[in-house]
């Protein structure tokens, strides 16, 4: 066996090993997930003698899974789609405009995401409470919120996408008689397709996965979203594991099914809007 062979061995061997240590914890969670709990506390990685299903049922009822999917997707659908349409703009908007303030306001978006959450998140909680803005136990004061921590990266991606596109077919349209919005919704956006996927499936996962905003801003139970719902699996002194595994499992399906459908483009576009 010659060098480059023997190369190309060892990295396939180290990718099938770290794809299995990758997967393990989804292995684990499936698996647990249709076991009843003696069976769970003796053997955890083994495959379960027979499938509960009862293990999902109880899971759904526990935790509310149809309000908890139906707030879910309220608020991400919403905040990934007004996270696409105003960074592209914001973006659009900056690259096409040469100036100081352009250049200030653009570095000031890099400069946010050096801002760690949790040095504002009282600050704003208080600002969102009812004495100030009353925006706590609201849809819209939850998105307002991924609004603006998700701009920043957002922003940053479609900015460098967007100098892949003429500056000659925005002059041409202007010729036609094309105001800025239909420039922009006619002939630049459509050309943002693959950063627009990209930026929507980061988001998406950010905003479906996250525990730490919903927590400090939907205190009321009919607002809990999916990664708040699971919380109530564990109590102080124990945790119901095989429910837990389950509800684990209802709670990412929807967004592994969103990342197959669109996973074609995240590449290309992180690349393109990388380097671009």
């Amino acid at each position: 066996m010659n060098k480059k062979k023997y190369q190309r061995l060892s990295l396939q061997v180290f990718g099938i090993l770290l794809g299995i240590l990758y997967l393990s914890p989804f292995y684990i969670i499936v698996v647990n997930s249709f076991k009843e709990k003696k069976e769970f506390l003796l053997n955890t990685l083994s495959l379960p003698n027979t499938f509960v299903l009862d293990n999902y049922i109880k899971a759904m009822e526990k935790m509310g899974f149809l309000t908890a999917l139906k707030n879910s997707l309220i608020i991400s659908i919403l905040s990934v789609a007004l996270i696409v349409l105003l960074s592209s703009m914001a973006a659009w908007m900056l690259v096409r405009t040469k100036n100081k303030l352009s250049t200030v306001i653009f570095y000031a978006f890099i400069a946010s995401m050096l801002i760690p959450f949790q040095s504002v998140m009282l600050p704003l909680v208080d600002l969102y409470g009812a004495n100030k803005l009353n925006l706590i136990n609201t849809y819209h004061g939850i998105i307002f919120m991924y609004i603006g921590f998700g701009a920043s990266l957002s922003v940053i991606l479609f900015h460098g996408f967007m100098k892949s596109i003429p500056k000659e077919v925005e002059e041409a349209a202007t010729i036609d008689g094309c105001n800025k919005f239909q420039i922009f919704f006619n002939i630049v956006f459509p050309l943002l397709k693959p950063i627009s996927i990209t930026v929507a499936i980061l988001n998406g996962m950010w905003i479906w996965n996250d525990y730490l905003l919903p927590s400090l801003v939907l205190q009321e139970k009919s607002l809990r979203t999916i990664p708040l719902s699971t919380k109530y699996f564990f109590g102080t002194y124990q945790a119901d594991w095989t429910l837990a595994m389950a509800g684990l499992v209802l709670a990412i399906i929807p967004i592994i099914i969103f990342y197959f459908i669109a996973q074609k483009h995240i590449i290309k576009g992180a690349i393109d809007g990388a380097i671009k």
